[in-house]
């Protein structure tokens, strides 16, 4: 059996999984935000929980939104800042007694959509999290690609692409620099951009209802965020020309968001035609959380 969990930044899911992928427990608890030792504590014991509900010890996987350094094996680049320094795949073995493979979360859902998803008949995927954050990771033949220094696929660390007028001002991001991709893409940075600019007070699902109902505000507000996810995408697709892009998080649930961006990428792709899809992640929200179980599958 195959344990995975998603440690996000407001919500920790746990999976269990058997040979044929049919889910044998799942649940859903918030995610501390009291430090560390809190933090590891409530995943042992949400891992504990699952095996006692499903009575068997089982492969352990951990999705996390951050990575290993290769250096020394603790989180870095963490939007769960408490997790940064922290050695926390030894932590989890030492309390579980057992190996637990630890992996970047956009990466567990590239590889879950490899797997058994909306990539599962590609060669190249190219997966994003347009969620809390907007993380993303690429899968080739069947191999997670992790990178020399394991952050490869971290798009939304650079730059947002084309950016003029429309897109200032410019926000501070917790990695250090400004203006990068995850504060224009991210849920809860597009929120932030659209009341600024706009001086409204609502929150993402305010801003996608008020699109739907025609709210010139928020029309606009949406196709500048199509446009930017466009622009964004394009700079990954002149780089690595992947066969598709799988989507997920909670703005993947914005059916509205596909064809628009897929009627901007023509003006961004180096190329006389776009034939790459981007599409909603299979597994939805649950495919972080796939991906961690579906890690010990991987040849390494």
């Amino acid at each position: 059996m195959y344990l995975g969990v998603d440690l996000g930044g407001t919500k920790t899911e746990v999976l269990v999984l058997n040979e044929e992928g049919e889910t044998l427990f799942s649940g859903r608890k918030p995610t501390p935000r009291d430090g560390y030792a809190a933090m590891l504590d409530h995943l042992v014991s949400f891992m504990e929980e699952a095996e006692r509900e499903v009575g068997h010890q089982c492969h352990l996987g951990l999705g996390i939104p951050g990575a290993m350094s290769g250096r020394d094996g603790r989180v870095k680049n963490a939007n769960s800042t408490c997790l940064i320094g922290e050695d926390l795949k030894g932590d989890l073995e030492k309390r579980l007694g057992r190996p637990v493979k630890l992996e970047n979360d956009a990466n567990c859902m590239a590889w879950s959509e490899a797997v058994d998803g909306s990539g599962s008949d590609v060669d190249t995927l190219f997966a994003v999290i347009l969620g809390t954050g907007a993380g993303g990771g690429l899968v080739v033949n069947r191999r997670l690609i992790r990178g020399h220094h394991r952050i490869a696929g971290e798009w939304g660390h650079n730059p947002l692409p084309g950016k003029g007028a429309q897109d200032e001002p410019g926000t501070p991001c917790y990695c250090g620099h400004e203006g990068c991709i995850e504060t224009y893409l991210s849920g809860p940075g597009w929120t932030r951009w659209s009341n600024q600019k706009t001086g409204r007070e609502l929150t993402s699902e305010e801003w996608i209802s008020a699109m739907r109902a025609g709210d010139v505000d928020a029309e606009a507000m949406f196709d500048l965020y199509c446009d930017r996810a466009a622009r964004s995408m394009a700079s990954v697709m002149n780089i690595l020309d992947p066969q598709r892009i799988v989507v997920a998080g909670g703005l993947s649930n914005v059916s509205e968001i596909y064809p628009r961006i897929q009627s901007y990428l023509p003006k961004y792709v180096f190329n006389d035609e776009v034939t790459i899809k981007v599409v909603p992640a299979k597994h939805g929200d649950a495919s972080g959380v796939r991906g961690a179980a579906w890690l010990w599958k991987e040849a390494f």
